[in-house]
């Protein structure tokens, strides 16, 4: 029961990635890109995570960790140049 949730939800995480794919790519301005690339960003921690529980191996776990941070620098890098240069 828990590894067709788990099969399920990580299909859905997917077609997340998926749609803030094409938005990364299509994207009309370039807030729509960087938010378009948090989400895949996002996307891509949650199947980390689901990665991690599946295989029972905590230390993708500690690489989900140090990805999410250099995300979250990257995004506030990235608003604060767009906001008033760096």
């Amino acid at each position: 029961m828990i590894n067709t949730i788990l099969i399920i939800s990580a299909g859905f995480i997917s077609l997340a990635l998926l749609f803030s794919l094409y938005r990364f790519i299509k994207g009309p301005s370039v807030s729509d890109r960087v938010v378009s690339f948090d989400i895949i960003t996002i996307s891509s921690l949650t199947l980390i995570a689901l990665i991690a529980y599946i295989s029972g191996r905590s230390i993708y776990i500690d690489v989900a960790l140090v990805y999410g941070l250099l995300s979250f620098i990257g995004v506030i890098i990235v608003a604060r140049y767009l906001e008033r240069g760096i």
